[in-house]
C-alpha cells in the first residue's frame, strides 16, 4: 500500500491555518491519541505524541508466539467511515493505508442445550437462521425487523448528535436536540435489557441482542435503552477486518503519523503534566526529567489515572469523578491449538445459562463470573496466516470485574476461571481443548492496568450505566484546566476502535473552536 501524494497533505495545511504556530503533546498513542494527533496536525498544529511502550495503538496490540499471530485487543472493525474521515481531514484515502475485508456471518451464537444461531446482515441467512427457533420463523422475522427499525431510529439520534457534533454533557443535549427530542424519542426510560425483552419473545434472541453491550464493557441490565443502537452498526455498516491482522490498522496510521511529519516518541512515559499557572498546564515531564512545553496537552491516558497520576489532583477533586466508574476489564486467553474446530466461525460468543445472574455477579457483586458469557474469536476463518497450517488461533474473553484495590481478585482466581471457561468450551462442542492446545497466553487485569495505565484494569474505558453517568463518558476538555484536553475509551463518545477515533476528532474540532475563540 503506498503512501499516497504528499502534496496533497501540504495543500491541506495551507487551507488548514498552518501558521497557527501553536504546539501540542499529545499523552499515548493509543487510537484515541493517535486520532488527535493526525487530526491537529491537519490543522496545523505542531504535534508531539509520547507513547510509554515500544509501538503504537495502544489496546490495539499483538503478539507473535511460535508461528500463531494473537491480537491481543480489539478484534472487530465497525463503522468504517469514522476511520475514513480521519485519513480524509489530512488529504489522505483510508484505501492508501490498510485493507478491509467483510466478514460473515457476524457472529455465531452457541447455547447449552446445542442451538446454535448465526447473525447475518443477508435477509435469507437472517431468515434460515430464525427458523431454527421454536414458533413460527415469520413471527420471529418480524419481531426482528420491527426491532432494527427502533434500534435505526436511536442509532439516527445519537449520531446526529452526540457523534456528529461531539456532544459531552446533558446541557449539550439539551441544547442540541430539545426536550421533545429528549423525552420522547430517545429511549432512556428503559434498560437496554427492558427494551429488548419488549421486542422479542424468544429467549435465545433476548440473550444475543443482550450482549451487544459487549462493545462498550457493561451491563444489559444498568444501560439505557438508547444503547440498543448498536446492532445498527453491524446490520447497515458491515462488520469488518484489516487485512493481515487488526494491528495493520495501527501500523497503516504510523504511516500517516510519518507522512503528516508528527513526531514519535517511543519507550518514553510522561511522569507528570505540568500546571503553568491559574488554569493552564504548560507540557509535561517525561521520566528522567526531560521536560517538553506546549500550549496544549492532549491526554490518551484515561481520565481517572491522568488526574490522579500525572496532576495529583486532591482527593475532593477526585471524588466529584467517581461517577466515571471503569467498565469491566477480561480475561484475555490466547490459544493455540494443534487441531481446527471446523464449527467455530471468525467471531463467536457461548452464552450464560442465565445471562442476567452474569451481568449481576461482574456489574453489582464484583464477582468474578460461575458461568459467563464467553466471547472467542478465530481469525484464522478469514486470515489463515494467524496460525500454523492445521491449527487454530482463539483468542478467548470473558468478561470480568475491574480490579477493586480494597479486596483483589488472586492469580489463583484468574486461574481458576480459566479452566471453568474451557470446561464450558469443551462442554459446548470444543472437544478435548486442552488436550489440543500446544501454546497458551493469558492477559489478567493487573496485566492490563500495567500496559495501558487502565483504570482498575478497564478494557472499555467508562461504564455506560444509568444511574451513575446517564451513559455518558468523561469530557473531552478538562474542567480545570483550559487547554488540557482528553480522549479515547474513558471519554465520549466512548470505548471501542470506531468511538476512540471519533473522539480524537471531536478533540480537534473542540481546541481549534477555542483558537479561533480566544483569538
Amino acid at each position: 500500500m503506498g503512501q499516497g501524494d504528499p502534496t496533497r497533505v501540504n495543500v491541506q495545511m495551507a487551507n488548514s491555518s498552518s501558521q497557527r504556530n501553536k504546539s501540542v503533546v499529545v499523552i499515548g498513542a493509543g487510537l484515541g491519541g493517535l486520532s488527535a494527533a493526525i487530526s491537529l496536525r491537519a490543522e496545523g498544529f505542531d504535534v508531539e505524541v509520547v507513547e510509554k511502550n515500544d509501538r503504537i495503538g495502544g489496546k490495539l496490540n499483538f503478539r507473535e508466539i511460535d508461528g500463531f499471530g494473537f491480537d491481543l485487543g480489539p478484534s472487530i472493525f465497525t463503522l468504517p467511515q469514522f476511520f475514513r474521515s480521519l485519513f480524509e481531514r489530512s488529504g489522505r484515502k483510508m484505501d492508501d493505508y490498510l485493507e478491509l475485508e467483510r466478514v460473515n456471518p457476524h457472529w455465531r451464537n452457541f447455547f447449552e442445550d446445542g442451538t446454535v444461531i448465526d447473525l447475518d446482515d443477508d435477509s435469507e441467512v437472517m431468515r434460515r437462521e430464525l427458523a431454527k427457533l421454536s414458533g413460527d420463523p415469520d413471527h420471529h422475522w418480524r419481531q426482528l425487523q420491527n426491532f432494527l427499525t427502533y434500534a435505526r431510529g436511536q442509532y439516527d439520534l445519537v449520531n446526529e448528535g452526540y457523534f456528529a457534533k461531539g456532544l459531552d454533557n446533558l446541557r449539550e443535549f439539551i441544547c442540541h436536540y430539545g426536550f421533545r427530542k429528549l423525552l420522547f424519542r430517545m429511549d432512556h426510560r428503559n434498560s437496554m435489557a427492558g427494551s429488548i425483552a419488549r421486542h422479542f419473545d424468544d429467549d435465545y434472541l433476548r440473550r444475543i441482542f443482550e450482549y451487544f453491550i459487549k462493545y462498550v464493557g457493561s451491563s444489559a441490565l444498568d444501560s439505557p435503552g438508547y444503547m440498543n443502537m448498536m446492532p445498527v452498526i453491524q446490520f447497515d455498516y458491515g462488520l469488518w477486518y484489516v487485512k493481515g491482522g487488526m494491528y495493520n490498522l495501527a501500523r497503516g496510521l504510523g504511516r500517516l503519523l510519518e507522512d503528516l511529519g508528527i513526531r514519535l516518541r517511543l519507550g518514553q512515559e510522561v511522569s507528570a503534566i505540568d500546571r503553568s499557572g491559574g488554569r493552564t498546564v504548560g507540557g509535561v515531564t517525561l521520566e528522567g526529567g526531560e521536560q517538553l512545553t506546549a500550549d496544549y496537552v492532549v491526554c490518551n491516558m484515561e481520565v481517572l489515572p491522568a488526574y490522579r497520576k500525572l496532576l495529583s489532583e486532591p482527593p475532593s477533586f477526585m471524588k466529584k469523578l467517581e461517577r466515571f466508574a471503569p467498565a469491566c476489564s477480561g480475561l484475555v486467553l490466547h490459544l493455540g491449538t494443534d487441531r481446527i474446530y471446523p464449527e467455530l466461525a471468525h467471531h463467536n460468543f457461548f452464552y450464560s445459562q442465565n445471562q442476567r445472574k452474569h451481568f449481576h455477579s461482574v456489574f453489582q457483586e464484583g464477582k468474578l463470573p460461575e458461568d459467563p458469557t464467553i466471547y472467542l474469536v478465530a481469525p484464522t476463518r478469514t486470515d489463515p496466516g494467524k496460525a500454523p497450517e492445521g491449527c487454530d488461533n482463539l483468542k478467548i474473553l470473558p468478561h470480568i470485574p475491574p480490579i477493586n484495590p480494597e479486596s483483589p481478585h488472586s492469580m489463583d482466581d484468574y486461574i481458576a476461571l480459566k479452566e471453568r471457561v474451557i470446561d464450558k468450551l469443551e462442554r459446548m462442542g470444543l472437544t478435548d481443548l486442552r488436550k489440543h492446545t500446544i501454546v497458551e497466553d493469558l492477559l489478567t487485569p493487573p496485566d492490563i492496568e500495567h500496559l495501558y495505565n487502565s483504570n482498575r484494569g478497564s478494557i472499555y474505558g467508562v461504564v455506560s450505566d444509568w444511574k451513575k453517568n446517564k451513559a455518558f463518558k468523561a469530557p473531552k476538555q478538562s474542567s480545570k484546566y483550559h487547554n488540557l484536553f482528553f480522549t479515547g475509551g474513558s471519554v465520549n463518545p466512548g470505548g471501542g476502535m470506531p468511538m476512540a477515533i471519533l473522539c480524537g476528532q471531536k478533540v480537534c474540532d473542540r481546541v481549534v473552536a477555542r483558537e479561533e475563540k480566544t483569538r
